[in-house]
């Protein structure tokens, strides 16, 4: 069962519809630990000037103690054990270190003091075209599912959505921070994507392009080598590589096998872009044809087999 990210009401006007958000997807990724190479053994890195970031754990640093000096080949012990002090959670506050070593401690009620409406309510501010949102300001996506009680109204926003052609903009409160979201109508429910800001998307002014340089008859190629490769997007048609090949190589370790180098691809440097795109255009053509073929085969061997299934 998903785990529910932020619960409340999702209103627009006087409507309110009681939601849970779940985390629509999350990267897969394999979990390492820092080890010893030569033994196998755990490396336990201590953080030296940052003790007080480990929970239930207060340093009282020694006076003598100098900074351990790090590199990349040493594991460096801890000059002194910290003192560890039991502390309950009701004890524990937010702390903001305005100069090394010390710190402005906010507590609870200074946090719940500044906690917005858009904590228990996303209020719908207004309605869109999605094409108007640039795909950069996209960070997480969430489910947004009825609560109970909720099914009626949630299912007459799905529908107005679906309808309107339009998502709709509103802000909530979660993870220490607000965000603005989109909220749109997917394939059986409503969708959200929480956003950036303005001020966190990287200007494109950062990253100039000289128009100057096309030429006319390698821009005319590059349009037949994109018209080429265009296909309907097919999510389940991209996979990562990297992880099956990291899976299977922790199987074949576990199992005593050994493990077959294979040299990484290298692509030449483009020396000429009207020749590279020619031949690219070429493979192209060879590929389909080859496909083409294929297929063919493919249908007659299905033609064969119905009619002698037929007799």
């Amino acid at each position: 069962m998903a785990t529910t990210i932020w619960k409340g009401h999702l209103s627009f006007g006087l409507v309110s519809i009681p939601v849970k958000l779940y985390r629509a997807a999350r990267a897969e990724k394999v979990a390492f630990r820092q080890v010893h190479e030569a033994s196998g053994s755990r490396v336990r890195q201590a953080l030296y000037r940052e003790p007080e970031a480990l929970l239930g754990v207060i340093d009282e640093e020694p006076e003598s103690a100098e900074p351990p000096t790090r590199n990349s080949d040493t594991v460096i012990p801890f000059p002194s054990q910290p003192k560890a002090v039991e502390v309950s959670r009701s004890e524990l506050a937010k702390g903001y270190e305005y100069e090394p070593g010390r710190y402005l401690v906010l507590s609870r009620d200074d946090m719940e003091s500044i906690t917005p409406r858009t904590a228990y309510e996303m209020q719908i501010l207004e309605f869109v075209q999605l094409a108007e949102v640039d795909p950069r300001y996209f960070e997480t996506s969430y489910y947004a599912a009825p609560d109970r009680g909720g099914e009626r109204a949630y299912a007459l926003l799905l529908e107005a959505l679906r309808r309107s052609g339009l998502v709709g903009i509103a802000q909530v409160a979660m993870h220490r921070r607000e965000h603005v979201v989109v909220i749109r109508p997917g394939a059986t429910g409503i969708v959200l994507h929480t956003m950036f800001y303005e001020a966190e998307v990287r200007r494109e002014n950062e990253y100039r392009t000289d128009s100057s340089l096309l030429v006319p008859k390698e821009l005319d190629l590059a349009l037949l080598l994109v018209n080429s490769l265009t296909a309907p997007f097919e999510a389940a048609k991209y996979r990562d590589s990297y992880r099956e090949k990291l899976d299977a190589m922790i199987a074949a370790k576990l199992e005593g096998h050994a493990i077959t180098e294979t040299a990484a691809p290298r692509l030449a440097p483009v020396v000429n872009i009207l020749d590279a795109l020619q031949r690219s255009l070429d493979s192209m053509a060879r590929k389909s044809v080859v496909s083409d073929r294929a297929a063919a085969r493919s249908k007659r061997k299905t033609s064969r087999g119905h009619s002698e299934g037929s007799r």
